[in-house]
């Protein structure tokens, strides 16, 4: 159970997500609750999602402290423009042109960033409103371009947590450096995602760069944690999509089955290319090693991970994936690929297996050195993992440099550009 908050001390910050609540932003969730038990208000706006489907209590909680941007539909968007453009006629101009550049860069079509200036229209009379003095937004697609947008306006400054990998495919696209340029601080969840950065931003913007990993929740930290389980159960935790590798997964599952090798996977999550992946797994004969679970809560997945004796995931694109800390944190070996910040957290041979991405080969052998291994010597890698990542994703640490860059932006950047 969640703790209640603190009392806040600290000036209110505003969070901003695309959609929240998700299935796949409970990182984003415990960041905020974390700075709450810490002393800081924070406001949860969001772009959409009141709507949507969610499994989770905590998820529920949440959408009931949400503020959407789009609930209001057109009138609201329109009211807010033309509220705007009158009482600060100048700074919408310069707003404007700001999204007309960003258009330029885009393959979206003009109409998308007159939305997103409509909706820091909408998003900038809400947080003067609240006294928020710093927006941070999750992701560098267009919840930063909204952000930076609202800053145009006359809002707060803003910072915005890239995660990758939709941000670096594409970061003209989505005028990456223009946002890293207009931004108080900019965050990256690794190592890795900072040289990405770099890539793009100016060097006089270096600076603005802050590496704040991901931190873990209570649940995946506190208590004994049981030995890895005798039965050859692999789990992939995950949306069910093109760049998470799940079909290659199944045809290297294929290999191994071949072979006599017993060993049973669970694909906990739900996604896009679900019918995809459930006809190749007819075609191949797996349906008796093979379970999709569909969309589950923080709490299922727990269990899925407690109940097989290593995590399997075979990306082709991220940032560093969630559940790989929650693995360890739950002393299950890893295996994954060479992509990305993976392996500042996965040492092979030490806390699990690391192959190459997209090699169908590699893949199969790391699972059959997996299902092969004796309890003992997994649970000694589940140690070591365990011991990794509790020292570098603690969540209170990781909530409090937040915490300290979101009062210094306050004090410094005040509430004009």
């Amino acid at each position: 159970m969640n703790e209640p908050p603190k009392m806040a001390t600290r000036p209110p910050v505003a969070y901003l997500v695309n959609q929240y609540p998700k299935v796949s932003h409970t990182f984003i969730r415990r960041e905020m609750l974390t700075l709450e038990r810490q002393g800081m208000e924070v406001h949860r706006f969001a772009i959409r999602g009141w709507r949507d489907q969610v499994v989770d209590p905590a998820d529920l909680a949440e959408r009931e402290r949400t503020r959407y941007v789009l609930q209001g539909g057109v009138v609201s968007l329109l009211g807010g423009v033309l509220a705007v453009a009158w009482r600060a006629p100048r700074r919408f101009a310069g707003a404007l042109r700001l999204a007309l550049g960003c258009a330029s860069r885009s393959p979206k079509g003009l109409g998308y960033h007159l939305a997103y200036l409509a909706e820091a229209c909408v998003l900038v009379q809400w947080l003067a409103a609240a006294g928020i003095r710093h927006l941070h937004a999750h992701f560098g697609t267009n919840p930063a371009e909204v952000a930076m947008l609202t800053r145009a306006l006359g809002g707060p400054a803003y910072s915005f947590t890239v995660h990758g990998p939709e941000e670096f495919d594409a970061p003209q696209a989505i005028s990456l450096s223009e946002k890293v340029r207009h931004a108080a601080f900019v965050v990256a969840i690794s190592s890795y995602g900072r040289s990405q950065l770099y890539r793009w931003a100016r060097l006089s913007d270096w600076p603005r760069v802050q590496v704040v990993h991901c931190g873990l929740d209570a649940q995946f930290r506190a208590g004994p944690v049981p030995p890895v389980p005798a039965s050859p159960r692999l789990v992939c935790v995950g949306r069910l999509c093109e760049q998470k590798g799940q079909l290659l997964l199944v045809a290297a599952l294929a290999r191994v089955v071949r072979e006599g090798i017993p060993v049973e996977l669970v694909l906990a999550g739900d996604g896009e290319m679900r019918a995809e992946i459930e006809a190749e797994v007819q075609a191949l004969g797996l349906a008796n090693h093979v379970r999709i679970t569909g969309w589950i809560g923080s709490a299922a997945v727990r269990d899925e991970l407690i109940a097989a004796r290593a995590l399997v995931l075979p990306s082709f694109g991220e940032g560093l994936p969630v559940v790989i800390m929650e693995a360890m944190a739950l002393a299950r070996p890893v295996l994954s690929t060479y992509v990305a910040g993976i392996p500042e957290l996965v040492v092979p041979g030490e806390t699990g297996w690391l192959f190459p991405a997209g090699d169908e080969a590699e893949l199969a052998e790391a699972m059959r050195h997996c299902l092969r291994a004796a309890p003992a010597a997994l649970d000694a890698m589940g140690a070591k993992g365990r011991q990794r990542v509790l020292e570098r994703h603690d969540i209170e640490t990781e909530a409090a440099k937040l915490a300290a860059l979101f009062e210094r932006s306050a004090q410094q950047a005040g509430t004009s550009p």
